[in-house]
């Protein structure tokens, strides 16, 4: 990783980690579709795309636009904006599949792997809070009734997966930060001899924009609250810690 622009919090990275990034995406991948799926068989799980640019009438006004990188409005057409999370187009591509699917069912994970943007705090490399910065974030949406506790079950497997690899102390915290989408928010850290670092937040959000509708085999539909379950990694703060574990 190196600061050749000599801009703040923008890098270069090489190719050994660009590999290990690939690397950590396809096994965090899998070991969250393999708990999700010990718990309860039923979980869909797809991966998508969405485009980096996206409407900033998408984007949650907590971002202002001191926050993110806006366009400059050249005509009267939509405002775009390079993306500061993945959520919102996550959400819309959920939205899209359960309503025009007839065979899409909850519970629903889809994750995305890719780069977001901010105008972070002038602050050293080391403390990796990047202006472009890759996140893997998976929405695992599920009925509010369904009586599972996704998120307290979560906590200790995804803390072991992250430590599997990276191989230095990782311990589970409540967030510094509470969102207003959350209902509750952990984060696992890493202990890299500077700090605790945070590389990964797990939230049970409130935001679904819509509600979902069951047909049960006979009587009427059942229209449910939907909850999600959000795991958002920070695959720029995983490399970093796995090269202070690999050069000890």
């Amino acid at each position: 990783m190196f600061n050749i622009y000599h801009v703040n919090s923008l890098v270069h990275w090489e190719e050994r980690e660009i590999h290990l990034r690939d690397h950590m995406v396809g096994f965090f991948s899998q070991e969250v579709r393999s708990f999700l799926r010990s718990v309860n068989p039923a979980w869909d799980v797809r991966r998508v795309e969405a485009p980096a640019l996206m409407p900033r009438s998408l984007v949650s006004s907590a971002y202002s636009n001191a926050d993110i990188w806006v366009q400059e409005q050249l005509s009267a057409s939509e405002m775009l904006v390079l993306r500061p999370e993945t959520t919102p187009s996550t959400y819309i591509y959920m939205q899209h599949i359960l309503g025009n699917h007839s065979k899409t069912r909850l519970p629903l994970c889809v994750w995305q792997a890719g780069k977001s943007y901010r105008r972070e705090q002038e602050q050293p490399t080391k403390h990796i809070r990047l202006k472009e910065f890759w996140q893997l974030e998976f929405q695992c949406a599920f009925t509010a009734d369904s009586g599972n506790d996704y998120h307290a079950a979560c906590l200790e497997p995804v803390r072991r997966m992250i430590a599997s690899l990276i191989h230095l102390p990782t311990r589970i915290v409540p967030s510094d930060r509470l969102p207003a989408y959350s209902e509750v928010t952990m984060d696992i850290e890493v202990d890299n001899g500077d700090k605790w670092m945070e590389v990964c937040s797990i939230s049970r959000r409130t935001d679904f924009p819509q509600r979902y509708r069951s047909q049960p085999r006979k009587g009427a539909a059942v229209d449910h609250d939907v909850l999600v379950l959000e795991i958002a990694i920070g695959l720029d703060r995983c490399i970093y810690n796995w090269s202070v574990a690999a050069d000890r």
